[in-house]
């Protein structure tokens, strides 16, 4: 598939970007939300997993269980955050559909939230996705959209298919009133083409393995992949016919003496032998982010690559990254 992005996940209005742990998701999902908040566009960018890696990364004060802006997007756009938590979004549901909102506060101090979330894990995600729901269908008094999208910092690969699927199950044990209507509901949205799962991932052979099989773990839920975004790419500084070679460790090491004397460097055999040792390094790095193209080549999955940021991820590098995905045709013409 091209590396371009799909215009048809524009329409997607709920973006959940995962990844294997240390893959750079959340980076991702920060960059993700700024690009489709370019052009004038409200973003909400949400976390569930109370980690604050959100706040960290905008080096904000820690995200709390209430919308506020987070940051200003190119061309008047906005993205706003919020960190959902399960205590919290239980009781605005208890509030929003059972008018317990005295009754849900007395069972927090009775520590009943945290007895029934522990006792019924599934309940967790059920809350969070429930909320995501809210963000997507709120409208304000004019019928539009508060959001034009909603992007979430989602668990990572090894659970996203749980994440997601778990409210149907859930449907399936509340045969009626506002826990099966809502569970519904939910599970209107996680299955339509109004919702798309992002997948992060390194050119490494490990991690593209895992987001393949993630992608068909996607399909047998009928959830729908979205894009993929092979992170941390760097440019190859040799020809391509070379890489495979180096990385072999078939590096003419005469050739490059006899190429830098041709220059006016005569170097001696140990930093002569740190460059070989550097090349074949940089060869077999350049090797796995090309077999990565070609996997992803072989798949229908459309994929952006993200380059390496080597002095680490701040402010101004989530704007870079987010201009390269606007570059690729995130957000559709603007």
């Amino acid at each position: 598939m091209s590396s371009e992005w799909d215009r048809e996940l524009d329409r997607a209005r709920l973006h959940f970007v995962s990844g294997k742990g240390g893959a750079g998701k959340t980076t991702a999902a920060a960059s993700l939300a700024l690009a489709l908040a370019t052009g004038g566009r409200r973003v909400l960018l949400a976390e569930v997993e109370g980690r604050q890696g959100l706040a960290q990364l905008f080096d904000t004060p820690p995200l709390e269980y209430s919308e506020r802006r987070l940051a200003a997007a190119p061309g008047g756009g906005e993205v706003r955050a919020l960190a959902i938590e399960a205590e919290a979004a239980l009781l605005e549901y208890l509030a929003m559909y059972y008018s317990l909102g005295v009754a849900g506060r007395t069972l927090r101090r009775m520590g009943a939230i945290e007895f029934a979330t522990t006792l019924a894990p599934g309940l967790r995600d059920v809350l969070f996705t429930g909320k995501l729901k809210e963000c997507v269908r709120r409208t304000d008094t004019n019928g539009r959209h508060t959001y034009d999208a909603v992007v979430v910092d989602a668990p990572p690969t090894g659970r996203i298919v749980r994440f997601l699927d778990v409210t149907r199950a859930m449907a399936d044990l509340a045969r009626m009133g506002p826990i099966h209507g809502q569970s519904e509901e939910v599970v209107g949205l996680l299955h339509s083409s109004d919702t798309v799962v992002h997948l992060v991932t390194l050119p490494e052979q490990l991690p593209m393995r895992e987001t393949l099989e993630t992608v068909e773990e996607l399909d047998a839920a009928e959830l729908r992949p979205g894009a993929v975004l092979l992170n941390r790419v760097r440019p190859s500084r040799l020809a391509t016919r070379s890489v495979l070679a180096a990385a072999g460790g078939r590096v003419d090491a005469t050739r490059i003496r006899d190429g830098l004397r041709s220059a006016g460097l005569d170097w001696d055999v140990e930093v002569l032998d740190g460059l070989v040792a550097e090349t074949i390094e940089h060869a077999g790095r350049a090797s796995a982010e090309l077999s990565a193209r070609e996997q992803l080549d072989n798949t229908s999955l459309p994929f952006v690559e993200l380059p390496d940021y080597v002095d680490g991820i701040d402010v101004a590098a989530l704007y870079e990254l987010a201009e390269g995905l606007v570059a690729r045709g995130v957000g559709g013409s603007r």
